[in-house]
């Protein structure tokens, strides 16, 4: 075991990047939070600066540890969460972007995505990757960058590109270009890794027209990576645990029996289940996905994907101008009863699961003369819940059993308003720990538990301090406001 005792967490979000130390009890020392631009070259495309991206990581981490009263020499490993299916690709020798990352939520390739359901190929990608077709997961991304960047696929084509997700352009960046690899988890994100052989697979590349070289080695989430630069980072540290947020998260909230649940509340909302050793074919529009694990043998999920959950908030803030902070949202919620049949549906770029309507926009229904500010930042609010309500309904039917309990973590979930709400829409026990920011602390367990500074023991007694939301609606209005949600998410795909 190392005698260093420090862990940090890089976390590298949608919206913004934050770095956090824990300590040999898990507990978090102190923390830094930088957003960065959001970038929307035309309707539906998301894109954000790879380079930004970098230096806002490298400015919270150091900030971080300026707080904690440490240097870099003081800690034993770094664990890396990120936001999933980002495409970025660099130039191998320089390792400068050919192009601004893709964002997860970018609908520029839809119509690609059509053309493949058309060509029939959607039950291979599906059997092989867990995945439906769809614009939100890595490889049209890629092939798009290839084809419309000047001179990138023949630049590919001839091994000078590198192809990752956000944690593969982290660890090249911050070991100098010494690691270039992902884990399970992310590379199950992209549509080019069989799930079942945990490689990346040939005929997708073929599909999709992806060099293999241009393709990260893959590893277990609780690996050793490599280290980081010292030249780059000021010293030499392990990166010992990598994932992608939610799987990440799910790790955080010690779902490690199949069977248990958490729902990340962030930009957007993800219902992941533990499902063992087992690769659970969705029949109601989820995906089937690798959780993160210790070890070569692999451990699967199912989950749900809301592409617009606290993302509506930021909306109301900063569109509407309806409120000046995200914490007001909930003080306004409260001052009314209820929405006075207001639904607001954030399909701002499609909708997520169950649906995977990639077509579908955003609308308001149930204006009145009465409606007011406070009902329609309510039913902001509702929407999460009721987006995340047919994510569970979703998974319990494919599971063929109960989700008893859901617990919750991401910024969203400190509503305490939007966390009863929940409770009540999905008639379930909703728990929220104490510390909501399981994402990164799974990063931490990973890393932690690779080193030594954790054991598993440990981190399955850890557990203190949580608040539990019971329900309180009546089962008649429940299915009267359900039937509403159903109602107005209907208008939408019209």
């Amino acid at each position: 075991m190392t005698e260093k005792k420090y862990i940090l967490a890089l976390d590298q979000g949608t919206t913004s990047s934050r770095a956090i130390v824990f300590d040999d009890k898990a507990n978090a020392v102190s923390t830094a939070q930088s957003e960065y631009a959001q970038i929307y070259p035309r309707d539906g495309w998301v894109e954000h600066d790879p380079s930004e991206i970098y230096s806002s990581v490298a400015a919270v981490a150091s900030e971080a540890l300026a707080r904690g009263g440490l240097n870099r020499g003081d800690l034993a490993a770094i664990g890396i969460t990120n936001q999933r299916e980002t495409t970025v690709v660099w130039d191998k020798t320089t390792g400068a972007p050919v192009y601004n990352a893709i964002v997860w939520q970018c609908r520029r390739t839809a119509d690609a995505c059509d053309r493949l359901k058309k060509a029939g190929r959607a039950p291979m990608i599906a059997a092989k990757t867990g995945l439906p077709v769809d614009a939100y997961f890595s490889a049209t991304k890629l092939a798009w960058i290839l084809d419309n960047v000047d001179g990138a696929r023949k630049r590919a084509e001839r091994g000078e590109l590198l192809f990752g997700t956000v944690d593969t352009y982290l660890m090249w960046k911050l070991s100098a270009g010494k690691i270039f690899a992902t884990d399970y988890t992310n590379a199950s994100r992209t549509m080019l890794f069989d799930i079942h052989t945990l490689d990346w697979d040939d005929e997708l590349l073929k599909l999709f027209g992806i060099p293999r070289g241009m393709l990260p080695q893959v590893k277990p989430s609780g690996s050793l990576f490599g280290y980081t630069d010292a030249d780059v980072f000021g010293a030499r540290v392990p990166i010992a645990g990598v994932a992608g947020d939610q799987q990440s998260a799910l790790f955080g909230q010690r779902c490690f029996a199949r069977g248990t649940s958490k729902c990340t509340f962030g930009t957007g909302c993800f219902l992941l289940t533990n499902t063992g050793d087992t690769a659970i074919e969705s029949r109601h529009g989820l995906i089937t996905t690798l959780a993160a694990g210790l070890d070569m043998k692999p451990q699967y999920a199912l989950e749900g994907s809301v592409f617009v959950g606290g993302a509506v908030v930021q909306w109301l803030r900063d569109e509407l101008r309806v409120i000046r902070t995200a914490a007001e949202s909930e003080e306004y919620a409260d001052k009314v009863s209820d929405t006075l049949g207001v639904y607001v549906v954030p399909a701002f770029v499609g909708l997520g699961a169950p649906y995977w309507d990639p077509y579908a926009r955003g609308i308001i229904t149930g204006i009145t003369r009465g409606t007011t500010r406070e009902h329609i930042i309510r039913a902001a609010l509702e929407s999460i819940a009721y987006q995340v309500c047919d994510l569970l309904s979703a998974m319990e039917k494919d599971m063929g059993e109960p989700v008893n309990k859901l617990a919750v973590d991401g910024g969203a979930s400190a509503n305490g308003f939007l966390m009863g709400f929940t409770a009540d829409i999905c008639a379930r026990k909703v728990v929220r720990p104490a510390v909501v920011e399981t994402t990164a602390l799974g990063a931490a367990y990973l890393a932690g538990l690779t080193v030594g500074v954790y054991d598993m023991s440990a981190i399955d007694g850890a557990r203190k301090g949580d608040t539990v939301f019971t329900p309180q609606m009546s089962d008649d209005k429940r299915k009267r406001s359900l039937d509403g949600w159903k109602d107005a998410v209907e208008r939408v795909r019209k």
